[in-house]
């Protein structure tokens, strides 16, 4: 009898422990289910909040470069090609070094990545002021401040795409905004600080530094990612590049930017030399104010019913359209006419890139890496666009005939790539949201 109660303990036992073993084995199958982004609530919104403020201060101060393109160019004697390397050299950083910033904050590096940007971006600017050469602006405002803008804009992007998943896109918008917003900012205050209160060169650009870092100080404290490091892996994720999906659409945003910032800098230039408006500035405040609508309004639409990649396509269409016709622009009139519509789009098109660009990868904790990719690729696009935009005006004696004509064409074939990463995605069916 007491026989028989032992080996009834002993099948208990291991009838208890099969139940664990099996407990234990189909756990992990649920785990990602606790990986589900939040897509709403306090801290969420509170990380598109703060990526608001990362994308002021990276894109903002790049998208105004006009009007650091049209005081340089009057004071240094350098040509608008040799100008235009500053801002290009500063956009390729800010793409390329996401290659390293995105696969360290996947690695979980990113509270050490992230104040490194701030550092190099506020240092960059201090460092600007006291520069007086050409070669003394591109290492401190292109290669530092460019290097900060890397180290802060793919770590603070990756993080937020941790924080949704349906509302992804009108998250990105709502960040990608303050891109608009500094591109307003910025370049009313350089213009108001240099041209009407004699501020100086050197002061303005500290104002600009003690902005930026005044403004850092929340995202330094609560901009977190959510999703456990991801230590192990390569910097590269070579299987990337055997998905159509993700082949597609970095050649389409290639193409794409490869002509879509000729307007940002040499509109102002070409409004003084064609049209003969005296103050630019007010063109410039236009071009990036619109974008505030233009980065959040359609990344709505994509939310509810189109998807970032059925949106972004028409747009990049009407986008390459645009600059087409501003090639029969000759007045100021229609000059504004064109800032408006065309840096709605723009900004539409800035916009949904990462917003789709965050679904290239399909483990979120590869966000980063993939997204990193993708900007080290465009990179080379922002770094050579506006310097080929820039000898072509000097090779057709000041027309802009020339490198209007590459950017719009630039801009439709990368609408054409676009067309290729759908059908890759989704086939041939026409109703699906992408």
């Amino acid at each position: 009898m007491l026989l028989n109660q032992d080996r009834d303990s002993v099948s208990a036992a291991e009838t208890l422990a099969d139940i664990e073993n099996q407990t234990q084995q189909t756990s992990p199958e649920k785990a990602p289910t606790h990986n589900e982004p939040p897509d709403g609530g306090f801290h969420a919104w509170l990380q598109a909040l703060l990526a608001h403020i990362v994308f002021f201060n990276t894109w903002g101060v790049a998208n105004g470069f006009g009007i650091f393109q049209q005081y340089y160019t009057q004071t240094l004697g350098e040509s608008q090609s040799t100008i235009s390397w500053i801002g290009s050299v500063q956009v390729f950083f800010l793409f390329s070094v996401g290659v390293i910033a995105g696969r360290l904050t996947d690695a979980g590096h990113f509270r050490i990545i992230f104040p490194i940007g701030v550092f190099l971006q506020v240092l960059g600017l201090f460092m600007t002021s006291l520069c007086t050469t050409f070669w003394q602006i591109f290492l401190a405002q292109a290669v530092c401040l460019g290097i900060g803008n890397g180290f802060t804009f793919c770590p603070a992007l990756a993080v937020l795409s941790q924080y949704f998943k349906k509302y992804r896109a009108f998250a990105v918008g709502l960040a990608a905004a303050g891109a608009a917003v500094g591109g307003l900012v910025y370049p009313v205050l350089i213009n108001w600080l240099i041209f009407h209160d004699n501020v100086g060169f050197p002061w303005t650009l500290r104002s600009m530094g003690f902005i930026m870092l005044a403004t850092y100080i929340p995202c330094l404290i609560w901009l977190k990612p959510r999703l456990p490091p991801h230590p192990s892996g390569p910097w590269i994720d070579t299987t990337a590049f055997r998905e159509l999906p993700f082949i597609f659409f970095t050649m389409s945003m290639f193409l794409n930017f490869w002509g879509l910032y000729f307007a940002f800098f040499y509109l102002g230039t070409f409004a003084r030399d064609r049209a003969g408006i005296s103050e630019p500035i007010y063109l410039l405040m236009i071009l990036n104010g619109v974008g505030i609508f233009g980065r959040i309004m359609p990344n709505i639409i994509a939310d509810k019913w189109t998807g970032p990649l059925n949106i972004l396509i028409p747009l990049s269409i009407a986008s390459s359209l645009l600059v087409y016709c501003w090639a029969a622009i000759e007045t100021a009139a229609g000059l504004y006419v064109f800032a408006v519509i065309y840096g709605f789009i723009a900004a539409a098109l800035q916009a949904l890139f990462p917003a789709v660009a965050t679904q290239m990868a399909p483990d979120p904790r590869k966000t980063g890496t993939r997204v990193g990719m993708i900007l080290g690729i465009v990179s080379i696009a922002n770094l050579t666009g506006p310097f080929i935009c820039g000898e072509l005006i000097k090779a057709g004696n000041g027309s802009y005939l020339g490198p209007q004509m590459f950017a719009g064409s630039s801009i439709f074939l990368g609408a054409l790539m676009a067309v290729a990463s759908r059908i890759a995605k989704t086939g041939l069916v026409l109703k699906v949201k992408s």
